[in-house]
């Protein structure tokens, strides 16, 4: 009975160092991860890790917009430039206009006489006429130089029968002058050309063209201006074409305008 006890007794220890010992070894492993668990979560600062950390380089706004900026200036300077000379342009021809009143000058076919006309060996027309312009300039205060390179033309139906220069003078303040001016020129197809010459004054009336091409320049007070040119065109109508004959202008119609 006590050996029985006794062996009891043992059994009991045993079980219960054991299950002591069980319980440790199940507590044991949890504590242990846990304990890794928070280790590696907050690992101790190294030296290694204590370098700086390189960043990339950002370049700022005003710098990536520095050449747009420069750009809008440019243009700006450039817009304020043109308005500022446009209206400087204004403000002087505003000048011009109130202070010399400028007006174009005003031309008249006083004659037209017909020296040759007649066909070449060649079948080309001859023509050559003599015409007298009267030219008027109604300014008080602007003069015109007539300058190298103007001429007078006559046409039939798009057609230039001849043509003569205008002379170089100075035309000065509310001045009229006579211009007696040689025309001399060849047509092709001057047989086509004289018979429908020939059909037109029998019936009295022949249609002629005058066109003038006048280089000038202008000049205001002192100051002479940069060169224009006068454009005209003169209608007329003529009851023949007779040579050495008086010549009747019987309509004469011109306008004129200024070429920059």
């Amino acid at each position: 009975m006590v050996l029985h006890n006794t062996t009891c007794c043992i059994s009991i220890t045993k079980y219960k160092v054991f299950k002591a010992m069980g319980d440790q070894q199940k507590v044991f492993p949890v504590l242990q991860m846990e304990t890794k668990k928070t280790t590696t979560t907050t690992p101790a600062p190294t030296k290694t890790e204590l370098l700086p950390v390189q960043r990339p380089v950002v370049t700022p706004p005003a710098m990536r917009n520095k050449k747009g900026n420069l750009c809008c200036k440019i243009l700006c300077w450039v817009l304020s430039l043109l308005v500022i000379a446009l209206i400087a342009l204004a403000i002087a021809v505003a000048v011009v206009y109130f202070v010399f009143h400028p007006k174009l000058p005003r031309y008249e076919v006083n004659s037209l006489r017909v020296t040759n006309l007649g066909i070449n060996l060649d079948l080309s027309l001859s023509a050559e006429f003599r015409v007298e312009i009267t030219a008027r300039n109604p300014n008080e205060k602007i003069g015109i130089y007539y300058e190298k390179g103007g001429h007078i033309g006559v046409w039939y139906d798009k057609t230039k029968l001849c043509e003569g220069p205008i002379p170089r003078f100075y035309q000065g303040h509310r001045n009229v002058t006579k211009l007696n001016v040689a025309l001399t020129g060849r047509a092709q197809y001057g047989n086509t050309i004289l018979t429908a010459l020939q059909q037109q004054q029998q019936t009295g009336r022949v249609p002629l063209d005058l066109k003038v091409n006048a280089p000038v320049a202008v000049k205001l007070g002192k100051l002479k201006m940069k060169k224009i040119r006068i454009l005209g065109n003169c209608k007329l109508v003529v009851d023949s074409l007779s040579t050495n004959n008086n010549i009747n202008i019987k309509a004469s119609d011109c306008s004129f305008k200024v070429k920059l």
